[in-house]
């Protein structure tokens, strides 16, 4: 059996804080002060993932004390590598053979490619198989609100990232018209050169002309706010920390947000720590680890800033041998009921028979 491991880090001060309640006092200044001074450790222990094929795999979750913000503007780019060896130590000590960086620990620095180049596990941002899974939870909510793409119009925000710009380059051949929307000018417009039909911008209010749009940025606050989008549209929203402000869910009951890339992981999975799912359920990227560590790969398969679309097909082929598949829709933090799925249709229709 191959073990496995995959950190998790809080999302803001304000998560580290309902882990240490003491800190709920104090200002984020003096929470991120505390976090930087401590080392990184093991959270819990993964049992009971088992394939369709019958094989198992087991693993460990690492915590990195360090919040997006503090990764960016904090600390320099060497001290939150040298974090990160650290977490892969504690892998090595504990039997594993691959580790998957989860959420902004897969996008700072270069993608992963120094924490390969400084341990001896096996690496992965787990993206392909969040590509994979952002693609299939975008067309299928699509559907279920009856947005007929091939009339359609997608957007891409965070569209010259490794994770949107092969949502881009896959998605867009389904539709009439896409989007791409990044910071950099000029990253996009070469991006939109190659793939026909797109119009690049830099200008998000330009999503209230998007029947589809795919998140996937790495801002560490929310960009994308109510006024930004179009009736009877769907937002898939793979970024943690959230690229969609909560407002958008208290104000725009005519448009579905949906997360991006939750799984359900085969098996009677017990995580030994609560992140905010239903059980058995994970996170894609999570779950491209898992993929991994079951096929006995203990190779580095998602590293740098591209992912290719033979990465996608092999993930969303191995998903299919070992029994993952996507849950239900989510929407911040809660299961998307019929009702609301209901009411966007309804919102949908009142946009096309206008």
């Amino acid at each position: 059996m191959t073990r496995f491991a995959f950190i998790l880090h809080p999302i803001n001060a304000r998560d580290a804080a309902r882990r240490y309640p003491i800190a709920k006092l104090l200002p984020d200044s003096v929470i991120e002060k505390m976090l930087a001074k401590k080392e990184p450790f093991k959270v819990s222990d993964i049992s009971g993932v088992v394939s369709a094929t019958g094989a198992t795999t087991e693993g460990i979750f690492v915590g990195l004390p360090l919040t997006p913000r503090m990764m960016i503007d904090k600390m320099s780019l060497e001290a939150v590598y040298d974090k990160l060896e650290g977490c892969t130590k504690i892998a090595e000590d504990e039997g594993c053979k691959i580790i998957g960086l989860g959420a902004f620990t897969a996008v700072v620095g270069d993608g992963g490619a120094t924490v390969d180049r400084r341990t001896t596990l096996a690496v992965t941002t787990g993206n392909s198989y969040t590509v994979g899974t952002a693609i299939q939870g975008a067309m299928d909510a699509a559907e279920a609100i009856g947005i007929e793409v091939s009339k359609a119009t997608l957007a891409v925000v965070g569209a010259t990232g490794s994770i949107g710009k092969t949502c881009a380059r896959l998605m867009a051949p389904k539709f009439a018209r896409s989007l791409v929307v990044g910071r950099d000018e000029q990253r996009t417009e070469e991006l939109a050169r190659e793939i026909p039909g797109a119009t690049a911008t830099t200008d998000v209010t330009k999503l209230r002309e998007a029947d589809v749009v795919v998140t996937v940025t790495s801002a560490d606050t929310a960009i994308i706010f109510p006024e930004h989008l179009k009736s009877g549209s769907v937002i898939c929203d793979v970024s943690r920390p959230r690229d969609v402000s909560v407002r958008v869910a208290r104000e725009r009951k005519d448009v579905l947000v949906i997360e991006g890339g939750v799984v359900q992981v085969p098996g009677r999975i017990d995580f030994g720590f609560d992140f905010g799912f239903p059980p058995g359920c994970a996170y894609a990227c999570m779950s491209e680890t898992m993929l991994l560590a079951l096929e006995n790969r203990a190779e580095s398969f998602t590293i740098g800033k591209d992912v290719t679309v033979d990465q996608v097909s092999e993930m969303d082929r191995l998903a299919s041998k070992h029994g993952f598949k996507l849950s239900g829709f989510r929407s911040f933090e809660r299961a998307v009921s019929a009702d609301k799925i209901e009411r966007v249709r309804e919102a949908r229709k009142s946009l096309v028979t206008a």
